[in-house]
């Protein structure tokens, strides 16, 4: 005999939710009759593998299985406000099936359990089957309240109206996202998840709703690797935080990501993959011989981490530069200005304090290359200083600096290629980015994740003995044209690099000079003389070279 009739007149008195599909051939129809994989070998009932209207538990509603004793491992992430205890109410009693401690068929009602087909006892391994481990999984029974929402800052305020219903205590639990007798929407959620419906009903992430990753009609063409293998949404929009987020059985345990390794959350959609939402491949710019090494430091990054990094702790990870949950593809509104792609994303201002929301490129740059110590530098100077804050920003008496922070000093630069001029102000991602990305002529993604000239330069920049040209010091031929100039660099255009004189950063002295000390060692003199005249007193090489007047 079925009882579903009467059972279910007598659960929607518990729990009144509309029913749009039966729980009849759903994954929780465990009878006989069902037509899942998993199914009772002769037992016809339905409901009595949870209810039963007599000999029932004193657990509502008319509770008919065998609770788990487990101990279970809760949730846990720097980011979590809310006191997670062990599991209680309604969530205790799903998990009497999905912690696979507790045989399926074990029942108040049967003095014998159910016998299930294929000698099935508990439920099968896969996300279903969450284990006593729920460190990997959604938190459930804690209170949902206003001090919950007061603490955490990225909640909507409770009460939540609609289908995401807390219990009679204000708690949240696996009923409060699960319909166990509705699958109309699939995993029996109440409500359709489309573009992450279910989740923003309680999650409201700054910036999120004008983000990329909500917004965005990108689609997988079905070439290549899926990247939401646990999806049939189309577009990035529609999968929105099930692009990187899995409330069960999640790779990364915290915050719930898809893998543990956080930039592996990031190349299923950005590896360049025929067919994948983006176009351009991130992933193998981490390959590249100069690099942000975020494959180096997996498990690093934390939100609630210092936005000055702490000497001794530098790391990069996908999340230090980029907010997943606010970039936009916005260009940058101001001169080295911030990009949507840093939208929500923190940093270190000139003046050396924290800003929670970067306006600058530099202010992003600046908390690991500036007050973290971080080695030597790329090329020995005379004048070393590895804290690249201060050399855009005087040094406490610096004379010359490339105009990143402040606009340069010299009015009179006639080397400049335009559009640039001497009120002209930089970023620091014109140097330091893609050598195959377009700014440098290629079709490779922009920005400084990868390349293949050390210091992660967008184009050459020799600092060995060579002849300081196009070819050699791209770099600072991209901006400035010493030929045809009143500069006389010609003399040694033929035998120096541009990095044996100058440091593009800045420097105490003059026109950027600060010597390569491997190439110039001994007395190292620069005096200036004038606009555009000066001279050294130098020994390159071991070989001395007597001051002269020269003009520059």
């Amino acid at each position: 005999m079925r009882t579903i009739p009467l059972l279910l007149a007598l659960l929607a008195v518990v729990a009144p939710r509309a029913h749009a599909a039966s729980i009849v051939g759903s994954k929780h129809d465990l009878s006989a009759t069902g037509s899942r994989t998993v199914q009772a070998a002769t037992e016809t009932e339905i409901c009595i593998f949870c209810h039963t209207p007599h000999k029932a538990s004193t657990i509502a509603p008319l509770w008919n299985r065998n609770n788990s004793t487990a101990v279970y491992t809760l949730y846990n992430s720097s980011t979590t406000k809310a006191s997670i205890g062990q599991p209680t109410g309604d969530s205790k009693l799903c998990l009497s099936c999905h912690d696979g401690t507790v045989a399926l068929g074990m029942v108040r009602s049967r003095t014998t359990p159910i016998t299930m087909k294929g000698g099935v006892s508990t439920i099968p391994p896969g996300e279903t089957n969450l284990g006593t481990d729920l460190s990997d999984d959604h938190p459930i029974s804690f209170k949902y309240d206003a001090s919950l929402v007061s603490q955490n800052g990225q909640l909507h305020s409770p009460p939540i109206n609609g289908l995401v219903q807390l219990d009679a205590n204000g708690y949240m639990q696996c009923t409060s996202c699960h319909n166990a007798h509705d699958p109309q929407y699939g995993h029996f959620l109440v409500k359709d998840n489309t573009a992450s419906a279910l989740c923003i009903t309680c999650h409201n992430m700054t910036g999120w709703s004008s983000s990329i990753h909500a917004t965005s009609s990108k689609t997988w063409n079905g070439a290549g690797v899926n990247p939401w293998p646990r999806s049939s949404l189309a577009t990035v929009a529609a999968n929105a935080c099930e692009g990187c987020h899995n409330p069960h059985t999640a790779g990364g345990k915290k915050r719930l990501l898809n893998y543990a390794a956080e930039e592996s959350n990031c190349y299923p959609c950005h590896n360049g993959n025929i067919g994948s939402p983006a176009t351009k491949n991130i992933q193998a710019e981490f390959s590249k011989a100069s690099t942000h090494p975020v494959i180096n430091t997996t498990g690093i990054h934390d939100p609630t981490e210092a936005i000055l990094v702490p000497s001794g702790t530098r790391h990069v990870e996908c999340e230090d530069c980029h907010n997943s949950h606010a970039a936009t593809t916005a260009p940058a509104s101001i001169p080295g200005g911030a990009t949507g792609g840093q939208n929500g994303v923190a940093g270190i201002s000139s003046a050396g304090t924290t800003v929670t929301q970067v306006t600058y490129e530099y202010e992003l740059c600046f908390r690991c290359h500036a007050e973290t110590a971080k080695g030597p530098s790329y090329v020995t100077r005379q004048f070393p200083n590895i804290n690249t804050r201060l050399e855009f920003t005087n040094m406490g008496g610096t004379n010359s600096f490339h105009p990143v922070v402040l606009v340069g000093r010299n009015s009179d630069v006639p080397s400049l290629r335009s559009p640039w001029t001497t009120a002209s102000k930089m970023a620091c991602s014109d140097c330091h980015n893609n050598n195959a990305g377009p700014n440098a002529g290629g079709t490779g993604p922009n920005g400084p994740h990868g390349s293949t000239i050390q210091p992660l330069l967008e184009r050459s920049n020799n600092i060995a003995d060579s002849a300081a040209n196009t070819s050699n010091s791209a770099l600072c031929y991209k901006c400035h044209n010493f030929v045809n100039t009143t500069f006389k660099h010609d003399t040694h255009n033929e035998r120096t690099s541009c990095a044996t004189c100058h440091d593009p950063h800045g420097s105490p002295n003059k026109r950027l000079i600060n010597f390569n000390t491997a190439v110039v060692s001994g007395a190292r003199t620069y005096v200036s003389t004038g606009v555009r005249h000066g001279y050294c007193n130098l020994t390159c090489h071991g070989t001395p070279h007597s001051s002269t007047v020269k003009n520059y």
